[in-house]
């Protein structure tokens, strides 16, 4: 019965999609249309856009599994620091300020932002090739997360031979480049809200319906047969794990900071009206989402047996998805919230990889060709992006099914040098009339550097280095938060130091950002 429903679900969740797809198409007939759908996205619509882009399947089977398992309901404060700092804090600084310099330059694209405003097209380059290598992996562990919860679900499907999460994979695969493809960004920002609004459901009755389970016996139940378990998980500071919950803070919410797919939201929003409104939405949905993630994977205890090294049995990829199925997997009722569960996970899924697959694809479509092809006619742009689209879909499915790192680990190398090179140049250029070339560049390198020698100083110093450099290089990925902050801080203060003792930009290029008057 479990399967019958879900495969239900699936099917009017798929014809939703595609249906918002063909109705998107006269939106996109432009390039800029496509992208940006004409800078005319609305509050609600940009909120949910980015809210959902934000939380992905990352989150609930990543996150909530490991977190939730290692420190209990002291993980909630990532969900909190990603609405303070991640949404909040994100659209009062970051926002408007975008939306008025990316107008002023005619900037549609991150690469294209950075080249106008650091007068510099080889920065521009340099851009294109961070978004496009590693954007797949962070693709890559999305695909990962949903597929782990539909294995769970359809456990002995098999489709020509595949799994049942490469089926899921799949699944996810063609349904985001069809309604991508067909409506661009208007097809994703309407997508996104059903999708926000599925979430926001999905949650709360995962929430509702876990506590009432025999298992838990409401908040109460939970908070004590947790503390038997160990006190640590009911305690607010992790039972003195705070160093693990302010690595996975900082790296979550301010990361997200400089991530091309993220602040791509504030290009497209309508107005300045609309982007007041967006904040209290944005906010308002991620703390929910955050909150109630962590929570739901917390209980993941009250459900799944630990091993004797302390583990959860399965893995901590598999926590929310087996409790899931052990709570609802038995009767009518129990069956239709998995499928709202399921369809919660593919919406984030498919959410966050339509903003991916877009910046990825526009990173070449638009600024590479712009660089090897100036007088490029805009229909055969606009016939590559789509190309692309499909391509970088394809690349990131066919990276997902190889075996690699537990997907906390491969999201946060993703997340630590895309944002650890962007984060600093971005930041500061929105800000700063006194930040030089030279200093962009510093913060552009070091977050590539500061990642990629953590990694193999990690691999170096490993006790598996005894078995090969790649079981130590595999296991020094556990430390990738890590790696990630440290970019993110060198990136934002090596820029302005950088910009202390350099020559500074010529007057018409910091004009053409800031504008005259400012």
């Amino acid at each position: 019965m479990t399967q019958t429903v879900a495969i239900c679900a699936l099917i009017l969740f798929a014809a939703m999609m595609v249906g918002i797809g063909l109705y998107s198409m006269r939106h996109a007939r432009s390039l800029d249309g496509f992208l940006l759908g004409g800078r005319k996205i609305g509050a609600w619509m940009s909120a949910f856009a980015y809210g959902t882009s934000y939380f992905s399947a990352v989150i609930f089977i990543g996150y909530a599994g490991k977190f939730g398992w290692e420190v209990g309901f002291s993980s909630m404060w990532i969900g909190i620091g990603n609405a303070v700092f991640g949404c909040l804090a994100a659209w009062l600084l970051l926002a408007k300020r975008t939306r008025r310099m990316t107008h002023r330059l005619s900037a549609r694209t991150m690469p294209e932002f950075f080249e106008k405003r650091y007068g510099d097209q080889r920065m521009k380059l340099y851009s294109v090739f961070i978004i496009f290598i590693f954007l797949v992996p962070y693709a890559a562990a999305v695909y990962k997360g949903l597929g782990e919860l539909f294995g769970a679900i359809f456990p002995t499907l098999s489709v020509f031979g595949m799994s049942p999460t490469v089926v899921c994979m799949f699944i996810v695969a063609l349904l985001t480049a069809v309604y991508l493809v067909l409506g661009g960004y208007v097809a994703t920002s309407i997508t996104d809200f059903v999708q926000g609004i599925i979430m926001i459901f999905g949650v709360v009755a995962m929430v509702a319906l876990l506590l009432c389970n025999p298992n838990v016996g409401g908040l109460s139940g939970a908070v004590e047969k947790l503390r038997a378990i160990s006190p640590g998980l009911v305690q607010m500071d992790g039972g003195g794990k705070l160093s693990l919950l302010a690595t996975n803070i900082l790296l979550t919410s301010f990361g997200c900071w400089g991530l091309p797919q993220m602040i791509h939201k504030f290009y497209a929003v309508r107005d300045e009206a609309s982007i007041r409104k967006a904040t209290v939405v944005s906010t308002g949905f991620a703390l929910l989402i955050g909150c109630g993630a962590y929570f739901v994977g917390t209980l993941g205890h009250l459900f799944i047996p630990a091993l004797e090294n302390g583990q959860p049995a399965g893995g901590v990829d598999n926590v929310v998805p087996n409790m899931l199925v052990s709570a609802f997997g038995s009767s009518l009722v129990g069956n239709l919230l998995l499928s709202l569960v399921l369809l919660l996970v593919l919406s984030a899924s498919m959410s966050t990889l339509s903003s991916i697959v877009l910046t990825s694809s526009s990173a070449i479509s638009v600024d590479f060709m712009q660089i090897v092809r100036p007088d490029y006619d805009p229909r055969h742009q606009m016939r590559l992006t789509r190309l692309l689209c499909f391509t970088f879909v394809a690349l990131s499915f066919l990276f997902a099914t190889f075996q690699f790192a537990i997907i906390v680990s491969i999201m946060s190398f993703s997340w630590g040098v895309v944002s650890g090179c962007f984060i600093g140049p971005y930041l500061w250029g929105l800000y700063s009339k006194s930040v030089t070339r030279a200093g962009a560049w510093a913060g552009q390198i070091s977050g590539l550097v500061v990642v990629l020698a953590g990694l193999i100083a990690g691999a170096l110093t490993s006790p598996a280095m005894g078995e090969s450099f790649g079981a130590a290089l595999s296991a020094s990925t556990a430390n990738a938060p890590v790696y990630g902050v440290i970019a993110l801080c060198v990136s934002l203060v090596i820029v302005p130091a950088v910009s202390a003792f350099t020559k500074k930009l010529p007057r018409e290029t910091v004009e053409a950002a800031f504008g005259a008057a400012e």
